[in-house]
């Protein structure tokens, strides 16, 4: 067990919290001992977001060779969608079960044990005949076990380093990570697969830099870190259950079930209608992420572009693409989105659900127009893939921050815990699988031709639109209700 260092709160209506933070009165509170300085600190904190930078570039290599994968393990379209399936609903189970194990055992040995486990299973995967399929998508589920168990504990070590003042700015940057994380997954597999011509280095590399993630976390960070508690809130982000421990006799706080709580979180429309938004975002993200490099893959060929790839390892040339757009369209869409936010909530008090709104029809605009011209025009179909991907990026930021206004704070555990559930559950848990089942329906039903396997992928990314709409539709709802909500939950 990790030394804790109890500390009560002051009273309720004088915490800060989230976007109400600018609009309540500080209190100083007490200091907590701190035991290491301030550079120690900045060291744990970027041995943390590079290990945080890896994990994602894990999670994304599948999505970058997909088009080698499904041909080495003669997969079709529905059984590489279930690939990412598979991981995702591993890590979101998985998560809650380290969250729980982080809040009372040693964190440094989870982390440590977590990337150690997650590189092994990762190079031992490259490793697969092709007639052990199953034993590939077993290992992607182990992965995703490995992955949450890093996902779930790491942010809240930094959270525990710094001051509310730094916290915020360190959590930033270790956020910014997942989406850079995330197209460098893409650059890495594709380089490797060009590089050395079989697609199976690419899940050699990895392991190494994790390797070294495991060695700067054994020499940088402490044995024991220093728990800063309010009342046991712990933070929950990508997967984490916050556990909101009550003390009895502490004011402005009161004991209530679980079950309360959700019943109350059931009644704030504000909750539920932007809980169902940010499903449809993950929905769509999670179908994006895995089939837009196999289906640009696919469009250039029916154009002529490209021939048909009948060698063992193909050009990766478009995940390498896809990766760069990852990147950059994810750190501009939500430094761009908070930044807009913080603007316009100043004009109007129903800017945060507007604005996300207003992101959703303009994704599903994008991405209507890129399945379009797919067939006609690749550079287009770039162009409109990358403002789609910018658009949903917006959101993010401005969801989580949704939530921390509309829903009293000994409840924001619950409600985190809710969302995450929610939507991954009903979002990019099962969009990747679904949208490559509906393209195998289409085939089946079809001449066998590569024209028609372009074109079942691309009626399949339809449902992406009607979803982002759907999303848009969703936050609207919860412009109807926010302003009340809102005043509800800081009384």
């Amino acid at each position: 067990h990790e030394n804790t260092t109890l500390q009560l709160p002051p009273p309720l209506d004088e915490q800060n919290y989230g976007a109400t933070a600018a609009r309540t009165r500080h209190v100083p509170r007490e200091s907590v001992p701190r035991h290491s300085p301030a550079k120690r600190d900045y060291m744990v904190a970027g041995v943390l977001c590079y290990a945080n930078l890896i994990n994602f570039m894990d999670w994304f290599i599948v999505p970058g060779i997909l088009l080698d994968i499904q041909k080495y393990f003669q997969l079709g379209d529905g059984g590489a969608g279930l690939l990412q399936t598979v991981f995702i609903l591993c890590y979101m189970l998985a998560a809650p079960f380290f969250g729980y194990l982080g809040d009372r055992r040693n964190r440094k040995i989870i982390l440590g044990a977590g990337i150690f486990f997650w590189s092994g299973v990762t190079l031992g995967s490259s490793f697969i005949n092709e007639s052990y399929s199953w034993i590939f998508f077993l290992s992607r589920g182990l992965v995703g076990i490995g992955t949450a168990s890093y996902s779930t504990i790491a942010p809240t070590i930094i959270a525990d380093l710094f001051e509310e003042e730094k916290r915020t700015t360190m959590l930033s940057v270790f956020y910014i990570f997942i989406p850079v994380g995330s197209g460098l997954g893409y650059v890495l597999a594709s380089s490797m697969a060009d590089a050395t011509g079989d697609w199976h280095w690419a899940f050699r590399v990895t392991p190494c830099l994790g390797a070294l993630a495991l060695v700067l976390l054994i020499l940088v960070v402490p044995r024991r870190t220093q728990r800063r508690t309010e009342a046991h809130r712990a933070l929950s982000i990508s997967g984490t259950i916050r556990v909101a421990a009550e003390k009895p006799g502490v004011q402005g706080t009161g004991k209530t079930t679980w079950c309360e709580d959700v019943i109350s979180l059931g009644k704030n429309w504000s909750f539920v209608w932007s809980t169902l938004g940010l499903t449809a975002m993950a929905f769509v993200t999670g179908a994006l992420g895995l089939w837009v490099p196999l289906f640009l893959y696919r469009a250039q060929v029916v154009q002529g572009l490209v021939s048909l790839c009948l060698q063992e390892s193909c050009n990766s040339s478009n995940s390498l693409i896809f990766g760069g757009i990852t990147i950059g369209t994810g750190i501009l869409g939500v430094v761009a989105g908070a930044e807009v936010a913080r603007r316009l909530r100043k004009i109007n008090n129903k800017a945060d659900p507007l604005i996300c709104a207003a992101s959703m029809f303009l994704s599903a605009l994008c991405l209507y127009v890129a399945l379009v011209v797919a067939q006609t025009n690749i550079l287009l179909t770039f162009v409109f893939i990358a403002f789609g991907e910018l658009f949903l990026s917006v959101n993010w930021a401005v969801v989580t921050d949704i939530l921390l206004y509309v829903v009293t704070p000994r409840r924001q555990s619950t409600a985190i815990a809710l969302q995450i559930l929610v939507s991954h559950l009903l979002g990019d848990a099962g969009s990747p699988y679904l949208i490559g089942i509906i393209s195998n329906a289409i085939q089946a039903k079809n001449p066998s031709s590569f024209q028609w396997s372009f074109w079942s992928l691309q009626y399949s990314f339809v449902m992406c639109v009607f979803v982002g709409v759907f999303g848009g539709s969703f936050f609207l709802l919860t412009s109807f209700y926010i302003e009340e909500d809102r005043k509800e939950a800081a009384q």
